[in-house]
């Protein structure tokens, strides 16, 4: 697989040593020549010297035959004019970015990048044992960010403690589909009894959030905390 890296930070130039030690074709781009120099004398030649944001340079570094670019600068609106560069000009067929401002993570998908990294959503994610339960946990959004994967946490105090999936007066924008128990994944049935302790996982649209959190956690709804 001939894999394009623009942006030799410590993120690209990590990431492509570990691509080279899978055995991909890998050309490192960036635009900063001291910067360029330096990787270059530990990584060789696949690193050229070139602005990701052009396109004549990504023409001249392959970008016609990728299989894939990722755009790792430090500039999120860098990265996504290079992703639909690759995308739209030379029908790269995957194209994954980079995103410091987690934000811009739903417009990036929307314009068409196949993936988007976030260094804050991952962090965030890394520490969800300290997010309140009395909080839903935002896990991710779908494709058009109306509809998200939800997570609630059954507590002793929690509505639903006890009762049955069939006999849970869910709002029309929302479908549970499975619970962690304990350390088990499990698919809920209609005759699933929640317990305390237990992680339900949902869909649910934006906003039939509230009901959700009434009916899974209490009567004071609150601000889903993204992962």
């Amino acid at each position: 697989m001939f894999i394009m890296v623009v942006g030799a930070g410590r993120v690209g130039y990590y990431l492509t040593k570990e691509l080279l030690a899978s055995g991909h074709e890998v050309v490192l781009i960036e635009k900063d020549p001291g910067r360029a120099a330096q990787v270059s004398a530990d990584l060789g030649s696949i690193v050229i010297n070139r602005d990701g944001c052009e396109g004549r340079d990504l023409e001249s570094a392959g970008a016609n035959r990728a299989d894939v670019v990722v755009a790792v600068t430090g500039d999120d609106e860098d990265n996504l004019v290079i992703c639909q560069m690759a995308k739209h000009h030379f029908n790269v067929p995957r194209t994954i970015a980079r995103v410091d401002n987690p934000k811009n993570g739903e417009l990036f998908r929307e314009l068409g990048v196949s993936d988007v990294i976030s260094a804050t959503r991952n962090a965030l994610a890394a520490i969800e044992q300290d997010i309140p339960m009395h909080d839903l946990l935002h896990l991710a959004q779908l494709q058009h960010g109306d509809i998200e994967v939800i997570e609630a946490q059954i507590t002793e105090e929690s509505p639903a403690v006890g009762q049955v999936a069939r006999q849970l007066s869910l709002p029309d924008g929302c479908i549970l589909f499975a619970l962690i128990r304990g350390d088990v994944l499990e698919v809920i049935r209609s005759d699933t009894v929640l317990r305390p302790g237990d992680k339900v996982v949902a869909l649910s649209r934006t906003d039939c959030q509230d009901d959700v959190q009434r009916l899974l956690i209490g009567d004071s709804p609150g601000q889903a905390v993204e992962a």
